[in-house]
């Protein structure tokens, strides 16, 4: 569909759009399993840190972490690299200001899904691991990890459908998604209904292609599951 010669900005908005939220997945999911382990962990500074962390960020708006990382995370790195004697100006792109926002957020809500995860795994299992001459490390990789993604799956399903969404968040500091690239070609056209049903036609493909994908995981992680649907 040409959308009148506009169609082509809606799809490269929709593959900046999936390129943003899978990368924001990518770093949130490490980010949550740091929060997890700090969590859960027998230090008490980490796990004040770890409290600390999602306890702040999940008070906070998303669209408030965009602004402030945005317009305040270049003076940052300025006033960082200023102990280091670099004095030139560091800008920091509408992408990568999208990506750390919305994978410090998304890594909030997903370590308390981790957590929970790894709540329910038994002690046992450490134990076995560590007796069986590993370290915690090795135990962590090979025994702990793989029964936290099978728990966890469906809540960080769940999690990946808000952060596709909240990436139309980014398209007020400049990034061409699929609501920045809408509104230019509704600025050209004057036809906002148009535009913006196509762009919630998009989103809504892409959650269900989400929503598909999550389930096709769960039955790949739980073999009983699998096996009754056979």
């Amino acid at each position: 569909m040409d959308l009148q010669g506009f169609g082509h900005l809606l799809v490269s908005g929709t593959w900046i759009t999936i390129q943003l939220a899978l990368s924001s997945l990518l770093v949130g999911l490490v980010i949550g399993l740091l929060g997890a382990s700090a969590k859960l962990s027998k230090n008490r500074l980490a796990r004040w840190l770890g409290t600390a962390y999602t306890t702040l960020v999940r008070g906070l708006p998303e669209l408030l972490l965009v602004l402030t990382i945005y317009f305040g995370g270049s003076q940052l790195l300025m006033w960082i690299a200023g102990f280091f004697g670099y004095d030139e100006y560091i800008e920091i792109g509408p992408f990568v200001a999208g990506v750390a926002a919305l994978s410090i957020a998304f890594g909030a809500y997903a370590t308390e899904v981790f957590r929970m995860a790894m709540m329910e795994i038994p002690k046992g299992q450490w134990e076995s691991g560590l007796a069986c001459g590993m370290s915690p490390l090795r135990t962590f990789f090979r025994i702990i990890l793989p029964q936290v993604w099978r728990l966890a799956i469906p809540g960080l399903g769940n999690l990946f459908q808000v952060l596709l969404k909240d990436t139309a968040l980014v398209s007020v500091v400049g990034l061409n998604d699929i609501m920045r690239q809408s509104q230019v070609a509704i600025s050209a056209t004057k036809e906002p209904f148009t535009f913006f049903l196509v762009a919630a036609l998009i989103y809504l493909l892409l959650t269900a292609a989400t929503t598909g994908f999550t389930m096709f995981m769960e039955r790949l992680a739980n073999p009983a599951a699998r096996g009754h649907n056979s």
